[in-house]
């Protein structure tokens, strides 16, 4: 009997706590997959490191036995001044002095790199007050920004999700949800096809260094706004209209991150989505909910002070009855 008390109360304290459940499986999911993230990671790219730190040494000792008038303290000197100002987006070999970092297309890209935080980290503020100026503009820029970008989805939500949802479900009676699920895998198809694939074809055909892969690579760090910055557009030696074709990425940029922001609202205004959303949510305190909680402990509290004072009442009455001896006139005695 106890245990079944046990395990029944263990049943209702779950299935009361649920969303609390489901959150602390979300957070334990989500630092397994850290995990596994940094484990898969390691795992690949270590190897790789470990070739090319001995690949360096290799041709740092060969260059100092064929150098012998300098000393590997000034060679180091001289590498750790040209590895901080690589660091900067400034370079000391010959076929990179060509391009300016700061001229007006170049600080257009970045202004639209630090905007949309995406923030590639080629090139960074040299001086003091450009730093200065790069915190107020992103202060201001990256919530402004935010604004421009939610306006700009709502309005394109509205012709490209939400109307043709429902000219469907009218015009053919389909199932809403069907046709939401199937319209969202179709617009992330053609996305996928004109913001990543097309234009990776384009990259690996303007830059002379990338593959189809590492195009596409680019595209996807570039409008998930991971920007990582290992490959950047327009930065090879002497490259032709690079000015226009520095304009040309930053209106790509942000037409893909526009495209991408639409097909992710999309998905997220799903039926299965807010369903699966709900699950991790804290249910909220609705204002009536509470009224009409109060009034049940109000109801409750009434009811029983009721039956406490008929309890009451009946207490003092006895409890049972004395018959009463009446006799009519003339008559004989009788118990009423």
């Amino acid at each position: 009997m106890l245990q079944s008390l046990t395990s029944n109360s263990c049943v209702r304290l779950i299935q009361s706590n649920k969303s609390t459940w489901y959150f602390l499986f979300l957070v334990l999911g989500y630092v397994l997959y850290l995990i596994f993230g940094a484990v898969v990671f390691s795992s690949v790219e270590l190897p790789y490191e470990d070739l090319l730190r001995q690949e360096l040494r290799t041709i740092k000792r060969q260059f100092l036995q064929e150098n012998k008038c300098i000393s590997e303290e000034r060679l180091e000197e001289f590498l750790a001044k040209a590895l901080e100002a690589s660091n900067y987006g400034v370079s000391v070999l010959n076929n990179a002095s060509a391009n300016w970092n700061w001229d007006f297309t170049s600080a257009l890209f970045f202004a639209s790199t630090v905007l949309s935080t995406t923030g590639y980290g080629h090139t960074a503020p040299l001086s003091d007050g450009g730093k200065a100026f790069c915190i107020v503009y992103s202060v201001i820029g990256i919530p402004f920004t935010l604004l421009f970008l939610t306006a700009v989805v709502q309005r394109i939500m509205v012709f490209s999700t939400r109307r043709p949802v429902v000219y469907v479900h009218t015009r053919w009676g389909l199932s809403k949800p069907l046709v939401a699920a199937a319209h969202a895998s179709l617009l992330a198809v053609v996305t996928v096809t004109g913001f990543f694939l097309l234009p990776a074809a384009v990259f690996s055909a303007l830059e002379e260094n990338w593959n189809f892969l590492e195009s596409f690579y680019f595209c996807f760090i570039s409008l998930s706004t991971i920007g990582l910055g290992d490959y950047v557009p327009g930065e090879g030696y002497n490259q032709r209209f690079r000015e226009l074709y520095k304009v040309g990425i930053t209106i790509y940029l942000l037409l893909g991150l526009i495209a991408v922001l639409v097909v992710l609202e999309t998905f997220c205004e799903l039926q299965q989505l807010k369903q699966l959303r709900k699950m991790f949510y804290l249910k909220k305190e609705k204002p009536q909910d509470r009224l009409t909680f109060l009034e049940h402990d109000h109801l409750s509290f009434t009811s029983v002070s009721d039956q406490a004072a008929s309890f009451h009442e009946n207490k003092t009455e006895p409890y049972v009855d004395v018959p009463v001896l009446s006799s009519p006139a003339g008559g004989d005695l009788l118990i009423r």
